[in-house]
């Protein structure tokens, strides 16, 4: 059993990273067509595998290292990444995760897995754990960029009610990423409500000023209570907060 207390430590694991392990390709083979007669590891898609507790039953790694596994490059963002950080206001039953690879979405023990268009590993961390995930910046600013993968404007805002503090380095490393000037318009509106709770700087929001676009936006399908906030050329709500306080834009993405 001691290749079985090998691949338990790795939790999850492919044919190559097995042959790797083995010795052979040949051994490697043979091991997944045993071990899977035996239940000792499940296929989880196309040559990944997770490795099954012998106690429980149940795979050993979570969604989070799954995801990490998919490809070479693969990493959590968006909405799983706020669940993994503990700062969602909801858990979905959607594993969003990026890579450059072509990875179909599919579903494994109860989990849809769902890739996302790849910006790149900027601000994107290896944690003790096997999970590769965007640093909390990078996840705020792809959320903004993107309501629909963050679980829509109203949960996105109860998940910052929940965070404590932001980088104002790392933010606009992130931002940079993306180079949007709309992107830089939404992320300070929003990230203004909660410069204090977040210790964000003016400087901060005076470098985001900076770079937004010459030409008025909306922040999200226009609305009849819509103002224009001119520091940042943007129609939006007055009080970004009425949002979670009455619920009304619930489906605004």
């Amino acid at each position: 059993m001691e290749l079985y207390k090998k691949l338990a430590a790795v939790k999850c694991f492919s044919r190559k990273e097995l042959s790797i392990i083995t010795g052979s390709e040949g051994a490697a083979d043979w091991y997944i067509r045993s071990y899977s007669e035996k239940g000792y590891i499940e296929r989880v898609r196309r040559d990944l595998y997770a490795v099954i507790s012998l106690e429980t039953g149940q795979p050993i790694p979570n969604r989070y290292q799954i995801a990490s596994h998919l490809s070479d490059d693969s990493y959590v963002s968006h909405h799983s990444a706020l669940e993994y950080y503990g700062y969602a206001n909801q858990v979905f039953y959607t594993l969003f995760f990026s890579t450059e690879k072509k990875v179909r979405p599919f579903s494994y023990d109860g989990i849809d897995y769902q890739p996302i268009g790849f910006h790149g590993t900027v601000g994107v961390i290896d944690t003790t754990e096997g999970v590769r995930v965007t640093s909390l910046e990078r996840t705020v600013i792809d959320c903004i960029s993107d309501f629909k993968n963050a679980g829509g404007i109203e949960e996105l805002l109860r998940c910052l009610e929940l965070i404590p503090f932001l980088s104002h380095d790392k933010l606009l490393e992130a931002l940079e990423i993306y180079n949007c000037g709309k992107l830089y318009q939404k992320t300070g509106y929003i990230l203004e409500f909660f410069k204090n709770e977040m210790y964000l700087s003016e400087s901060f929001f005076c470098e985001c000023e900076k770079h937004i676009s010459g030409s008025k936006s909306y922040l999200f399908e226009k609305k009849k209570d819509f103002i224009l906030h001119k520091r940042w050329k943007l129609f939006a709500p007055k009080d970004l907060r009425s949002i979670t306080d009455k619920g009304i834009y619930r489906d605004a993405v």
